[in-house]
């Protein structure tokens, strides 16, 4: 599954030059460290999803440039910090910025991003992106708090689950969507069937990258990434739920002590595959999807809505 790029593509090209001048800096190092954030840009998904989500509700303007940049501009800056939370010296395959400048850069840097990105909208009085944006930002800071609330004890409720990835990771594709939808036409019921497309996609998202920890899709073995972490994902929680007390117990011990032991992670993937866990997700997975493409059907057919169904499919269709 490609992504719809044909769709925008000159407006896409549009989108680097605007984000690239958003983010400059006159102080040298930070001038630096931001063009080394821009060249290591990700697949930029989620200007994709204001871009078409403008395009679905009317002509994109200057107001949905500014509003896919500062989407961009709020992502980076939660990556930046959260290679300070969680020590991490890697981000797509490249050394993080964390790794090259340290965590009192970092700070500083995800720190100046959201003041561009305040600037940007503020500048401009684009008041209601700015608020749909901030909402999200305040939605993804709960998310990450609650999850390091119940990861001490282990203890994750499956309703506690989807409202920590609803918040931690859903939110800021609910917003680049509702985002993307009010520059281009400033009517609240597209602005919200938007926001709900996105939501259900963003929460489709996250399980896809659950499923990747216990699955052979990105690397040909699975990860096991999350269980090193001791982070509960979906798969996991499902199967703490069905297993018996004994084996449950034998999940927990691992997870608490042993979880950076390669063999004891394997059993741990192979168990949650015994128990149905993997094929739980997936169906959650899919559930949403569908809610997604639900939400695009009540817009006229079109080879922009098309293009959205294609941005579903492939985040849930993904392989990396």
């Amino acid at each position: 599954m490609k992504l719809p790029t044909h769709l925008i593509e000159s407006e896409l090209k549009r989108f680097e030059i605007e984000f690239q001048g958003a983010v400059r800096s006159q102080a040298p190092l930070l001038d630096r460290i931001m063009r080394y954030v821009v060249k290591r840009k990700g697949k930029q998904l989620r200007p994709m999803f204001v871009l078409l989500s403008a395009k679905l509700c009317g002509d994109i303007n200057e107001k949905t440039y500014r509003a896919a940049s500062l989407v961009e501009i709020l992502h980076t800056a939660t990556l930046v910090h959260d290679d300070v939370v969680d020590d991490s010296l890697e981000r797509r395959g490249f050394f993080s910025t964390y790794a090259l400048w340290k965590a009192k850069a970092n700070v500083l840097i995800g720190d100046y991003l959201l003041a561009k990105g305040l600037l940007l909208s503020l500048d401009h009085q684009d008041y209601r992106i700015l608020h749909i944006l901030s909402d999200a930002v305040r939605l993804m800071s709960e998310g990450e708090l609650l999850q390091l609330e119940k990861a001490r004890s282990l203890n994750l409720k499956e309703e506690v689950y989807f409202e920590i990835i609803r918040n931690k990771t859903a939110s800021l594709l609910a917003s680049a969507c509702s985002a993307g939808a009010w520059s281009a036409s400033e009517d609240n019921t597209l602005t919200e069937r938007l926001r709900l497309f996105g939501e259900t996609t963003g929460m489709a998202f996250q399980i896809k990258d659950d499923l990747f920890d216990y699955t052979q899709e990105r690397i040909g073995k699975p990860t096991g990434n999350d269980i090193k972490e001791k982070k509960l994902s979906l798969p996991l929680i499902y199967t703490l739920q069905q297993a018996e007390r004994p084996i449950r117990q034998k999940l927990i011990y691992i997870l608490k002590n042993e979880n950076t032991q390669s063999d004891k992670v394997d059993w741990v993937i192979r168990t949650v595959n015994e128990y149905g866990g993997i094929q739980y997700a997936t169906d959650k997975m899919n559930t949403f999807k569908s809610q997604a493409i639900e939400q695009l059907h009540l817009f006229p057919e079109s080879p922009v809505r098309q293009g959205l169904e294609d941005m579903v499919r492939f985040v849930t269709e993904r392989r990396y």
